[in-house]
């Protein structure tokens, strides 16, 4: 079973950006689909971004040309890059791994966008 551990989380002025992480132990994550998703306030959760184990990104519309995810299976370490952040940004970032029926989350990082 794998745990993972969000960071990078923190209070930035509107435009600015932040890199969070995503640190995987108790298993390799070459073999899981991982994704980054956020809840905020008295809104449902939802996705920002996933990425294949191959590699290959997807993005919701909300995020695409701002955010970048990114891996690096021999650190075990997931990234989401994000730039020209909004103050609709706001949220809890989630890490997350899935592997067929199964999935696993991160305990969240706060990510705070105001001036």
């Amino acid at each position: 079973q794998v745990q993972l551990v969000e960071s990078g989380g923190g209070l930035v002025q509107p435009g600015g950006s932040l890199r969070l992480s995503c640190v995987a132990s108790g298993s390799t994550l070459s073999i899981y689909t991982m994704g980054w998703y956020r809840q905020a306030p008295g809104k449902q959760r939802e996705v920002v971004a996933t990425i294949s184990r191959d590699s290959r990104p997807n993005y919701a519309d909300s995020v695409k040309g701002r955010f970048t995810i990114t891996r690096d299976n021999a650190k075990n370490t997931l990234y989401l890059q994000m730039k020209s952040l909004r103050p609709e940004d706001t949220a809890v970032y989630y890490c997350s791994s899935f592997l067929g029926q199964d999935s696993w989350w991160g305990q969240g990082t706060q990510v705070t966008v105001s001036s």
